[in-house]
């Protein structure tokens, strides 16, 4: 099939169906990692997570292996994880310290944290050759580019193309909303994240964020239990509420289909998506109001009353991250495979912020997005069906019609229609720049 439609990748997606291949196909996901993730902005880490000098942490860009590193200098490098001398990874961990500079395992050439070469054992074999410090090709290659936005760091594996800020537009928002969140105005990672490998094509997972349909049917019987335990705590209490996570969870299955629709989905060039209203786990309690006493310390009343009314659920970020910027989560998606991916769950702490905030927040993203949890089990279940589904020969198209032919377009932002947040438009946006990004 990719051999018949190699001219042209536009006449695999039409505006309200894609080709089943575009999920399945092999040469097209080596195509994928070469055109989209091996060329746009790809989220890489957070600051934090390389706090002093020496700290790394290990990332794949595509097919890439990276290092995030933290030089003498302060600045935050991105580098490819291998040595030029004879392509050895320079980091074997996921993380750690590698102390004044990089020494390779294998014949311990060594490399400053910004990747320039500090020595080659036994120089003196080298003269003559074209091995030494003048030759650049001695370095540790770096990323092309590299940016960081209130410490989200970013590289691109491509010299051109558009900056950061013009990469991310409207969608820089999910970064904002959560540093501003922060009475001291940034955050800082949980250093441990949740990794799940999902035995599916590593889109199935970005169209599904901004499903605002199913989580009323796919988490209906999780939210149903716990819905279920919430009566029961709250009657026992005698007047009083059941612990705040259960209604976490209960949120499932009492936020029905015709209140996801009152929600809203705004779609941007370069795929990315925002899906607004978020559901409001915000009680008045002790612990809500203490929190809302520090921000209004810092920020005043009224830029507070406008942090914490910013109306947005979820961010994505086309091709490969998904922001849950009021409940401080994040989660980047790495393609291992045609249908195999690899998303890393992050959480990070709002600095300065109570304590209590913290662990409420924590608590979400244990319940919800853990690879424990019942909620991503449902979701993962549903991806490795689909998966399977759409290798067979049950169908060549991929449906993308709900609400189709009701978005609003304006200024090349393409909003849902009234009461359509359970539009599908975001899975039409998220295709209609994957066909861009495929045309060489």
């Amino acid at each position: 099939m990719l051999k018949e439609r190699k001219a042209d990748f536009s006449s695999m997606v039409e505006p309200d169906r894609v080709r089943k291949e575009v999920y399945t196909d092999q040469q097209i996901f080596e195509l994928e990692m070469e055109r989209i993730h091996e060329t746009v902005w790809i989220y890489c880490g957070h600051e934090s997570q390389v706090p002093k000098a020496g700290d790394y942490a290990t990332v794949q860009i595509g097919r890439q292996p990276m290092i995030l590193v933290r030089g003498n200098n302060g600045k935050v490098n991105v580098l490819y994880n291998r040595c030029p001398h004879r392509g050895n990874m320079l980091c074997g961990d996921r993380k750690g310290n590698t102390g004044e500079f990089f020494r390779c395992s294998y014949h311990a050439w060594t490399f400053h944290h910004d990747g320039k070469l500090k020595n080659i054992p036994m120089k003196a074999a080298y003269e003559g050759t074209r091995y030494g410090k003048d030759n650049p090709d001695c370095n540790v290659k770096k990323a092309a580019r590299v940016q960081n936005y209130r410490g989200f760091v970013f590289a691109s594996l491509a010299e051109d193309g558009p900056t950061l800020k013009e990469f991310l537009g409207k969608s820089i928002v999910a970064f904002d909303d959560m540093c501003d969140r922060a009475p001291a105005g940034e955050v800082e990672v949980v250093p441990n994240c949740f990794r799940v490998i999902q035995h599916s094509n590593w889109k199935l997972f970005l169209e599904n964020q901004l499903d605002a349909l199913h989580p009323s049917v796919v988490h209906q019987s999780t939210g149903r239990a716990a819905h279920e335990v919430e009566k029961i705590l709250a009657r026992k209490a005698k007047g009083g509420a059941a612990p705040l996570s259960y209604h976490m969870l209960s949120a499932f299955a009492t936020v029905t289909i015709d209140k996801w629709d009152d929600f809203q989905t705004i779609n941007y060039p370069y795929g990315h998506c925002i899906l607004t209203g978020y559901m409001g786990l915000r009680p008045q309690d002790p612990d809500t109001l203490a929190y809302d006493k520090v921000m209004i310390k810092a920020y005043g009343r009224k830029r507070f009353e406008k942090i914490v009314g910013v109306n947005i659920h979820h961010v994505l970020v086309y091709p490969g991250l998904s922001v849950q910027s009021p409940l401080q989560q994040l989660r980047a998606v790495r393609p291992l495979g045609v249908d195999r991916t690899l998303t890393e769950i992050w959480h990070f702490r709002l600095k300065g912020a109570p304590e209590a905030i913290y662990r409420r927040s924590l608590a979400y993203y244990n319940l919800v997005n853990s690879p424990a949890t019942l909620i991503n089990a449902d979701d993962l279940e549903n991806f490795w069906k689909c998966h399977q589904g759409l290798a067979s020969d049950g169908g060549d198209w991929v449906s993308l019609g709900r609400h189709h032919g009701r978005d609003i377009e304006k200024d090349g932002t393409v909003s849902s229609g009234p009461r359509m947040g359970t539009s599908e438009a975001p899975m039409r946006n998220q295709m209609k720049a994957w066909a861009k990004y495929m045309q060489p």
